[in-house]
């Protein structure tokens, strides 16, 4: 019998943040650690690994791995925490591991540790002990975090699925040719589809077991810390998704963990997820909170994430999503609103933003549940964004159109800004919209290749000029024509082809412009920073707006969605003299035919509309201009 202790030196007063739900930081009690605890009898400390996991209903754990030939070490149970403990000496890094679980149900079973950072994938289901040796050099990038302000500040979002930006290609391996791109590009930020262990790649990852381990897929926990640390250095942000909403059934994981819903809701009627086949998390459960709450903020300090993208936010918030009469069960107050969700979200929220600041948490949300984005304590959800759903359903359905049906559907595009300040959002044209038959981008559009790559560089400089922080899905920069697949690279060949590779130079050309110009973001969440030129030509097509910064910053922007040219648009605006053309989709550059162009444009001292002035100026078919007012130099 060894003279130390069993357990590892884990005590129960190490747990008692877990019963209440206040451990936010649970992965540093439990999971498989590295360290040393003291013999007595030898005087001296031993080397090895302590195991632990929450089980509180089995009957007895053992702890399996090729340290012991799988054949299972019993483990302690801590009086009063439903937490098994066991060290194992002389073991560390790489350690294969298991835990068997004896059920309240008098069943065995086999399951990996849910604590886990790093595991096994690809058919496999052990979890390694894992210890970083990483030494992170992104600290000036998490100085200048700390003092950003994301709501008027840019943000353009490049989504990455990062198995198949090019295929084959691992976290440590992909980093160059990621950054090199993303940089040339102009995007701000970078947001990874989710990067926790998943069994079935094609879940993308939002079927997840193992909440804590990146997947191994793409290399190890420090490969990862390696990109992000790269990206940061670059000056490019990192988000991630984040999939606390439900989780995988595979009977090794997080399922009937101990022969009882532990972390699932005992109820299928609110423990299981019709839609996708998955359980639903127990929101309600102190232990649960606290194993969610500190694996959001695991990624954030761990990894240094400057954000999470919450999956399916709409799923949690209310108790009938996708349910019909009998299939749900309504809350205490006879309501559809989980309120255990609802309490967690502002739970996690508050508490990732008073310990990380700079970060941004949003929400994947489709409904119009209020307060999505207003803080905590003002009875708000507390999230920095959401997702505009209803701002890309319009749009997209509008563009799918063909031009001449589009005048009687102008109000798919105006509509947007009656609700564009209720909530700070973000305009995301992410995967969802290019996959399971959606079609591509390009294909959405109708008639020939000259038509279809003109709308789309009309439709993104719409979409860059409008309010809101803006997201595109990889490959739609170039107007990639084969749906999103996680099985292929994408098609980078066709980026030297007419049409891809102007469209891909336009992106080049509008992050740099926008990441510059104030008028485009300082204001993306005021009422103030926009302002209607023309929003009510439905027979031309045409919309108009003005962007501004509060300050002496103007962008007129101008988009016609029609397949008419106008050679001499009267346009109102709220200055005289010069307004440059900072942006024209028609250029030559950009694989338009490069005519309807605007070398300079005077505005006169006439009224038009609701301006003190105005200009006439060309706006080609299908596309936009944005014209810069310039002030006169002051004089002295």
């Amino acid at each position: 019998m060894a003279g130390y202790d069993l357990g590892g030196e884990l005590r129960g007063t190490d747990m008692e943040g877990l019963a209440s739900g206040g451990d936010t930081e649970l992965w540093k009690r439990l999971g498989a650690h590295v360290t040393t605890v003291y013999d007595p009898e030898t005087k001296r400390r031993i080397p090895g690994v302590r195991f632990s996991v929450w089980a509180p209903n089995a009957q007895q754990v053992l702890v399996e791995g090729d340290f012991n030939y799988w054949s299972g070490d019993e483990m302690v149970k801590l009086p009063g925490t439903g937490v098994w403990s066991r060290f194992i000496e002389q073991r560390g890094t790489g350690t294969a591991y298991k835990f068997r679980v004896l059920g309240a149900d008098g069943v065995w079973r086999e399951k990996a540790d849910p604590m886990a950072q790093f595991a096994e994938t690809n058919g496999r289901s052990a979890s390694i002990v894992y210890q970083s040796t990483h030494t992170w050099g992104d600290q000036a990038w998490l100085d200048y975090r700390e003092a950003w302000k994301a709501w008027e500040s840019p943000m353009s979002i490049y989504e990455v699925h990062l198995g198949s930006w090019r295929a084959g290609k691992g976290y440590r391996d992909i980093a160059d040719e990621l950054i090199e791109y993303v940089t040339w590009q102009g995007y701000t930020h970078v947001e990874f589809m989710p990067l926790a262990e998943h069994p079935f790649y094609g879940s993308w990852g939002y079927q997840v077991t193992g909440y804590y381990a990146p997947t191994s897929r793409y290399g190890t926990p420090d490969d990862l810390r390696y990109l992000i640390d790269r990206l940061h250095q670059a000056g490019i942000g990192v988000i991630m998704d984040w999939v606390p909403g439900h989780f995988a059934t595979d009977e090794w994981s997080l399922v009937k963990f101990d022969g009882t819903s532990l972390y699932e809701h005992a109820d299928p009627r609110q423990g299981f997820h019709p839609d996708w086949g998955t359980y639903i998390f127990n929101f309600g459960r102190n232990e649960v909170k606290s194993f969610l709450v500190s694996n959001a903020l695991y990624w954030l300090q761990e990894f240094h994430i400057d954000g999470l993208r919450v999956d399916a936010v709409a799923s949690m918030l209310y108790l009938d999503y996708s349910r019909q009469d009998g299939q749900w069960v309504p809350n205490r107050y006879g309501g559809r609103e989980n309120l255990e969700a609802i309490d967690f979200l502002k739970y996690v929220n508050h508490h990732l933003y008073s310990r990380c600041p700079g970060i941004v948490m949003i929400a994947e949300e489709s409904t119009a549940f209020p307060g999505v984005t207003e803080p905590v304590d003002k009875g708000g959800l507390g999230f920095g964004f959401k997702w505009n759903m209803g701002w890309m359903n319009d749009s997209l359905r509008y563009i799918e159109m063909d031009p001449i049906y589009r005048q009687w559907h102008h109000d798919d595009i105006t509509f947007g800004m009656v609700y564009a300040f209720s909530e700070n959002y973000i305009l995301p044209i992410s995967h969802d919209e290019v996959v399971h038959g959606k079609g591509s981008m390009i294909d959405k559009i109708p008639q020939d290749d000259w038509r279809k790559f003109a709308t789309l560089r009309a439709f993104y400089s719409y979409q860059w000029s409008w309010p809101g922080k803006q997201l595109i899905f990889m490959g739609q920069e170039f107007g990639q024509r084969r749906e999103f697949t996680e099985k292929e690279s994408l098609e980078w060949w066709v980026t030297g082809l007419w049409g891809h590779h102007g469209l891909q130079l336009l992106f080049h050309d509008m992050n740099a412009i926008y990441r510059s110009n104030r008028a485009f973001w300082r204001k993306d969440c005021d009422p103030d920073g926009f302002q209607w030129i023309v929003g009510d030509d439905s027979s031309a097509n045409i919309f108009a707006w003005l962007r501004t910064d509060g300050q002496n910053r103007l962008v007129a922007c101008v988009t016609n969605f029609s397949a008419t040219p106008q050679e001499h648009y009267r346009l109102g605006l709220p200055q005289g003299g010069t307004w440059v053309e900072i942006l024209n989709t028609n250029a030559s550059q950009y694989d338009g035919s490069g005519d309807y162009l605007n070398p300079a444009v005077t505005a006169v001292d006439e009224p038009h509309r609701d301006f003190s002035h105005h200009a006439d100026i060309a706006v080609p078919a299908l596309a936009s201009v944005w014209l810069e007012w310039e002030p006169e130099p002051a004089e002295f």
